[in-house]
């Protein structure tokens, strides 16, 4: 890969201004979720132990370019500090005199925390003016928001431009987990996505048929593609005008050597809520006025067959509805198999999106996988084959 990491940059003495992701959720004014802030503490220890000051530089929410009060940065200092363990000063703004003093305080070993960038119109245009600005408050670019990478920002991709420029530990943690197990993977390389809709993952999908041996197909969309097949989902989520795009991925899969999995056995209900009375048939017998809510037994027993032949694994998106019990029961197994083969170091895996996280934690399997990706949207178009902005210009 061609970017740059802390290890490549002379840190000492330096001001480092450092784009981050703490766009965590605040409720009555406090934070109800701290992931990303702590897991940013490797590259701020890093660097105060190099001797640099850390200049943090994110959005909060969307002003649309307008300083909108409950949308301040000032409101994450203590949390940051209790993260960090250190002080962390607060500048009114991102550019300008009010940066420029806050930077000019900074004594050795603690962190400054600029003002959200989206107060300004030029951050999500990428105004070269506002670029000019921000450049002046430091002497290197580091990006520690992979989950911002995928949009073309002032402070995500225009400051790789400007200053010499590397990732920070999450962004190199991020692009090695993706590197593995899409750029060069150990093979076979199993995926599995599931989710509501064919419509939102089709990238995805005529992607992953090219790179991965075996694509596990689950949730809504494999509705989809068995009704492509010419069979009665009954009153399942189906997304009908889709069935001719579905029928070409399978071709294309089929050209390409991929294997596709679909439902062999599926778990029906007559209505959407936990504890229906349910049935398992076969995939091609739901009854008309059912529901196809999960993948059933013998289809999991597929998915744990093609995850103990796979090296490496990659997951996006539930098997069935599992919000709602008994119909998490295939997501929770095919997890728990993925994640004691990874305990084990048998398999390299690799998951991400919203769905995909909470479907994993409520298994239990989130801590034994590989890497779990919080970026949701840069995360799928890394998995597209789209070229993400913030870490080209890093290259």
């Amino acid at each position: 890969m061609a970017w740059k990491t802390l290890d490549d940059m002379d840190l000492a003495g330096k001001r480092v201004l450092t784009r981050v992701d703490i766009n965590v959720p605040v409720e009555d004014g406090k934070v109800t979720d701290a992931t990303r802030i702590t897991r940013l503490l490797p590259t701020i220890k890093d660097m105060l132990d190099a001797g640099a000051t850390p200049i943090l530089l994110a959005h909060f929410g969307r002003p649309k370019g307008k300083v909108v009060p409950e949308m301040s940065l000032g409101q994450l200092v203590g949390d940051l500090e209790s993260a960090f363990g250190c002080t962390v000063i607060f500048a009114a703004d991102c550019i300008g005199d009010a940066a420029a003093a806050a930077i000019a305080a900074a004594q050795p070993g603690d962190v400054v925390l600029l003002e959200n960038t989206r107060f300004h119109a030029g951050e999500e245009k990428n105004d070269p003016a506002l670029v000019e600005e921000m450049a002046k408050l430091g002497d290197i670019y580091c990006n520690d928001a992979f989950s911002a990478a995928h949009r073309a920002h002032a402070s995500t991709e225009g400051l790789a431009h400007k200053m010499p420029s590397c990732a920070g530990r999450l962004m190199q943690a991020e692009l090695s987990a993706l590197e593995s197990a899409l750029g060069t993977p150990k093979r076979p390389v199993a995926a599995v996505v599931g989710g509501a809709k064919v419509s939102t993952k089709l990238e995805l999908l005529g992607n992953l048929v090219e790179k991965v041996d075996t694509l596990i197909i689950g949730g809504g969309m494999a509705n989809t593609f068995l009704a492509a097949q010419g069979i009665d989902v009954g009153k399942s989520l189906c997304e009908h005008d889709m069935t001719g795009t579905a029928s070409e991925i399978l071709e294309k899969a089929n050209a390409a050597g991929c294997e596709i999995l679909l439902p062999t056995d599926v778990v029906v209900a007559r209505e959407f809520k936990a504890n229906a009375a349910n049935e398992t048939v076969a995939s091609d017998s739901c009854p008309p006025d059912a529901m196809i809510l999960d993948a059933g037994p013998g289809t999991v027993a597929n998915v744990i067959s093609a995850l103990d032949n796979a090296s490496t694994l990659i997951w996006n998106g539930p098997l069935g509805a599992f919000e709602i019990e008994p119909f998490n029961t295939a997501t929770n197994a095919a997890a728990a198999h993925a994640a004691k083969l990874s305990a084990e170091g048998k398999l390299v895996s690799v998951a991400g999106g919203g769905d995909t996280v909470a479907a994993l934690n409520q298994a239990g399997a989130a801590d034994s996988f590989t890497y779990i990706s919080t970026a949701g949207g840069a995360f799928l178009e890394w998995m597209e084959g789209k070229e993400l902005p913030g870490v080209a210009a890093l290259g």
